[in-house]
């Protein structure tokens, strides 16, 4: 594999941002809701070229879910944007009533997720939100792992027919992914190949694996990464091909271990191939106000927890 080039370090919701604007020069039927945070969701740019194209709902998240709902019956391909709790948590009976039960196609985009939302704390922090969605059906989710990636996923779910749920975060991160690499909806992508262990990371996790395969190799550990970034539907083919070379896995996800990635990495195994598994994820409890850095530590979804995890589940073969 080539080595990873930091071209620089971007946070993701301003890929969202890019990718939106971009969206609303070549296609037409693109319109953008926003729940009062226009600016921490950076559709700016799209309000701005797009005013009749643009609707500002204000603090009313559920009243946005079902004008987009209503939006697609005209043909329209509407994208939703406030913080991922305001996106999931408390819009869940509208999103599972008027879009995936009658499989409207909205696309649900969701700033600020998981703990890196810092200093706001556990009321805007939301951990479970990729189970929430994932449990959905007709619902695809989608958590990229940079800005090019993010920039890349909101403008190819534009093209996809359904609804979708597009997590993305607040920090700034690495940048490493190439910018003008297809984002394919539903197919996981390699970073490293190795033969020790398989690592499987989604979202800014990925790049915390990274990091963590520099320590490892340094241990004579070879690891394979993976990046999910499309959670459901779920790269069955490349999950099992990986694991079947290693016979051993490590999920890396800023989520909640019960409902996130890891979860149906687990599921699938237990149906078509029993290995040992680890999970780095939020175990069991609500976040708390601090630095993004700091909470990742304390709450165990750091680069050493993925050290930690490799160790652990290869003394298990």
């Amino acid at each position: 594999m080539e080595e990873l080039v930091v071209m620089d370090h971007k946070d993701t919701r301003s890929g969202f941002g890019d990718g939106l604007t971009e969206l609303g020069r070549t296609n037409k039927d693109v319109v953008a809701l926003c729940a009062d945070l226009t600016g921490s969701l950076k559709m700016g740019d799209f309000k701005k070229e797009n005013p009749d194209r643009f609707v500002q709902v204000g603090i009313a998240e559920a009243n946005m879910i079902g004008i987009a709902a209503g939006l697609t019956i005209g043909g329209k391909i509407p994208f939703t944007g406030t913080f991922a709790n305001f996106s999931t948590g408390r819009v869940y009976d509208q999103i599972r009533q008027s879009v995936a039960y009658s499989k409207k196609n909205v696309k649900i985009c969701a700033s600020h997720a998981g703990l890196t939302l810092g200093e706001d704390g556990a009321t805007h922090q939301i951990l479970e939100d990729i189970g929430l969605m994932k449990m959905l059906p007709n619902m695809t989710v989608i958590s990229p792992c940079d800005y090019n990636q993010t920039k890349a996923a909101t403008i190819a779910i534009a093209e996809h027919e359904g609804p979708v749920y597009l997590r993305f975060g607040r920090p700034k991160v690495p940048n490493f992914t190439p910018a003008d690499e297809k984002f394919e909806i539903g197919k996981a992508q390699m970073i490293r190949e190795g033969k020790h262990v398989t690592i499987i990371a989604t979202g800014h996790l990925v790049w915390k694996a990274i990091e963590a395969s520099t320590v490892l190799l340094e241990k004579g550990i070879n690891p394979e990464i993976i990046n999910i970034h499309t959670i459901k539907p779920l790269d069955e083919k490349a999950v099992i091909e990986s694991i079947s070379k290693t016979k051993c896995v490590v999920t890396a996800e800023e989520h909640m271990r019960h409902g996130g990635l890891g979860d149906s990495i687990a599921q699938l195994l237990a149906e078509k191939l029993p290995t040992p598994m680890e999970m780095v994820a939020v175990n069991d409890t609500f976040g708390e106000s601090g630095k993004p850095d700091e909470l990742m530590t304390k709450y165990g979804i750091d680069t050493p927890d993925i050290i930690a995890a490799v160790e652990r589940v290869l003394q298990r073969i």
